[in-house]
């Protein structure tokens, strides 16, 4: 599955292997994806930040769009108070890469959305590019599963939010388990001893995100 992916992934990117670098990608990412900032002020904020000056300037939603970090292969970027578009470009063979997207939003708790495409903005299905994380990997080991303060936390963490983050240094990816901030602080008081306390991390394999 995973090589049948690669191959597909190579093939609608095959044409596009100039110009990735992520100022070029951010300056031609359709506008539905963005859709509140076009593209000349997309190259705007850019520019702005490769001066070495404050990249913000005001959308058409009446809000700011803060250009937080931007190097040849990662971008950081707030378009609202509350919402956060990441962006890496990962490299597959022969000098071509797929573009990983995470929109975070945080509402009380971050919760995010992964979604991979080529170097031309096709979208990619994630399946056999990255498994989601299942919300159990985040209960401890030594949980003590039969008991009713256990029985008990579980039933408050009744939904699964996760804030996926990038590193803008390399190719991990990590994923916090944010359900318990959405929580009042006594039950977050009651679900913590079952948590653990470390983050879940994926590692680039030239094709999928590995545990």
């Amino acid at each position: 599955m995973k090589k049948i992916l690669i191959a597909v992934c190579l093939g609608l990117a095959a044409g596009n292997i100039a110009g990735q670098d992520m100022k070029t990608l951010f300056a031609n990412i359709p506008d539905l994806y963005i859709p509140q900032l076009e593209s000349a002020w997309r190259k705007d904020l850019a520019d702005l930040f490769l001066a070495g000056k404050e990249a913000r300037l005001q959308h058409t939603m009446n809000g700011y769009a803060h250009l937080l970090n931007l190097t040849d292969n990662y971008l950081l970027l707030r378009t609202t108070e509350r919402t956060t578009i990441e962006m890496k470009l990962l490299p597959l063979v022969n000098d071509t890469y797929i573009i990983c997207m995470i929109t975070t939003l945080a509402g009380p708790a971050p919760d995010s959305r992964v979604r991979f495409y080529t170097t031309d903005w096709k979208p990619l299905p994630s399946e056999g590019i990255l498994t989601p994380v299942d919300a159990g990997r985040f209960i401890r080991d030594d949980a003590d599963r039969e008991s009713d303060a256990f029985k008990d936390a579980m039933a408050l963490l009744d939904m699964d939010l996760m804030q996926y983050s990038l590193s803008p240094s390399d190719d991990r990816l990590t994923v916090i388990y944010t359900t318990p901030l959405y929580l009042s602080p006594t039950e977050r008081a009651k679900v913590t001893p079952i948590l653990k306390e470390e983050p879940e991390v994926y590692v680039w394999k030239k094709g999928f995100y590995e545990p």
